[in-house]
């Protein structure tokens, strides 16, 4: 059984390349026609597959729905947050997770320093738009005139001689970071805090939501906090990795 079923679920990497005739599944199998037709019937009655009028099979909308259907159920925070309490029980900083929501960019989950000088951040509360990590993360992923619209409309309050102070500079900042695929904020909020995010990606590689690791001065330097960033990008990626199916990459 485990191998018919084994067989079967071969096929829709298969036709996922492509419309297949049932010569090509056999072949790619390695079975009797005669098996590869059975295994293909069975697909079809459950609307996972589709014969074209060709006699070629292409994948069936059912699968189609399917897949819309689990993306629409899957709570990123969910998956997310034993991540997150794990990269925080590494480094000891705050760790937060924000997404990306009618015009705001939203903490969702939040793990708290074990140091005695915290952030006044929320879950649910917005961030500073124009000068936070994630939303970096999260706008710099939307397609280019989406962001120039976005840039155009926003207010650009100074919060420190940092902060970007208008919407040419916050472009060229975005451009930054969808480049790397990372950003900071070093003082642009808060001069005392600095930030380092990374984001979290679904199945077709979109950004999703972002994360990131924060820390005042008194604790850590910005220099050293920046020493993180690969820390922050694997755990970023393993996260990224469970929402979207994948298996991570093999080591040779």
């Amino acid at each position: 059984m485990s191998q018919t079923v084994d067989r079967a679920l071969s096929i829709l990497p298969l036709l996922a390349q492509g419309p297949a005739d049932l010569g090509q599944v056999s072949t790619e199998l390695g079975v009797h026609k005669s098996t590869a037709l059975r295994l293909l019937r069975t697909l079809h009655e459950h609307g996972l597959v589709y014969r074209q009028e060709d006699q070629r099979y292409r994948l069936g909308a059912r699968l189609f729905a399917l897949a819309q259907e689990a993306v629409e159920n899957l709570d990123v925070r969910e998956i997310a947050h034993s991540h997150l309490v794990a990269l925080n029980e590494q480094c000891g900083h705050t760790v937060h997770l924000a997404v990306y929501e009618e015009n705001e960019v939203l903490y969702i989950d939040k793990v708290e320093s074990r140091y005695p000088v915290r952030m006044y951040s929320r879950i649910g509360k917005p961030v500073a738009i124009t000068v936070a990590a994630v939303a970096k993360l999260l706008l710099a992923d939307l397609p280019e005139p989406e962001r120039r619209a976005i840039a155009e409309r926003l207010d650009y309050p100074m919060y420190t001689s940092r902060s970007l102070p208008n919407a040419s500079a916050f472009l060229k900042e975005l451009a930054v970071v969808r480049e790397q695929g990372w950003a900071t904020d070093l003082g642009g909020h808060e001069e005392s805090i600095n930030c380092v995010g990374a984001p979290v990606r679904g199945a077709d590689g979109r950004v999703v939501a972002a994360m990131s690791v924060s820390a005042p001065n008194v604790v850590v330097t910005a220099e050293e906090l920046l020493t993180l960033l690969p820390l922050v990008r694997r755990t970023a990626e393993t996260i990224s990795r469970e929402y979207s199916g994948t298996a991570p990459t093999k080591k040779a």
